[in-house]
């Protein structure tokens, strides 16, 4: 069995702790999906700006082991309780491969690259490679009558504050995307009464630092990755 990347996907998260558990929850989340050169033809996409959403099949390159184990620890349960791992959408499987439904914004065909896929709602890293896509069809992906066992309903989110004077130079679709990120609390369940601790994290080229008391997320820095 050869499976090889079809596409790339460049996104506003630069590092793996930050990126939203699920896609759709930050909709401000942006990603532009690059063709291999073999694979970048507009036939191949010829009647997907007709749907709204589509499935991305990727590999979680940043979680490749050469083993696997049974059971994981979802951050959603706090990383102490174990589930078995084929119950929970851990990086950690027997074949690291991901699958998340994300809006599609448009196909831009004036792009160097093109066609490059404009996407929202992503919740991948930089870089990850895309091994398929399919489009998602709403009478069939989303069957009325679902349970979500343990993740039945949306976790809480945070309220984001900013201190005096940061970020005061980002532009406004910056600055609600970092908001909506931290909203989400890419924290560990487990860190979530450890109050005061500062957190970091690279988000649309910045590196941001925040941290938490009482459900407040007050971000402390907020410098161009450059300059941090």
């Amino acid at each position: 069995m050869n499976v090889e990347a079809i596409a790339h996907i460049k996104t506003c998260y630069g590092e793996k702790f930050g990126v939203p558990r699920q896609p759709g929850i930050v909709d401000e989340a942006w990603g532009e999906l690059i063709f291999e050169p073999e694979y970048r033809t507009v036939d191949a996409v010829r009647g997907l700006d007709g749907f709204s959403h589509i499935w991305l099949v990727f590999m979680f390159h940043q979680a490749i082991r050469s083993t696997w184990k049974p059971t994981v620890r979802p951050p959603r349960l706090g990383g102490n309780k174990k589930l078995g791992v084929f119950a929970s959408r851990s990086p950690f499987r027997p074949n690291p491969i991901g699958l998340s439904c994300v809006r599609l914004e448009s196909i831009d065909l004036t792009h160097p690259e093109a066609p490059v896929l404009k996407l929202r709602g992503v919740d991948l890293v930089d870089g990850t490679p895309i091994l398929d896509i399919k489009p998602y069809v709403p009478y069939s992906d989303s069957p009325p009558d679902a349970d979500g066992g343990f993740a039945h309903h949306a976790p809480d989110v945070l309220v984001v504050c900013w201190n005096h004077g940061i970020g005061e130079n980002l532009t406004d679709a910056t600055r609600r995307l970092i908001e909506a990120t931290l909203a989400a609390d890419p924290r560990p369940a487990y860190q979530h009464e450890d109050h005061g601790r500062e957190y970091g994290c690279l988000i649309d080229g910045y590196n941001v630092r925040w941290t938490v008391v009482d459900q407040r997320a007050l971000i402390v820095s907020c410098e161009a990755a450059g300059l941090a």
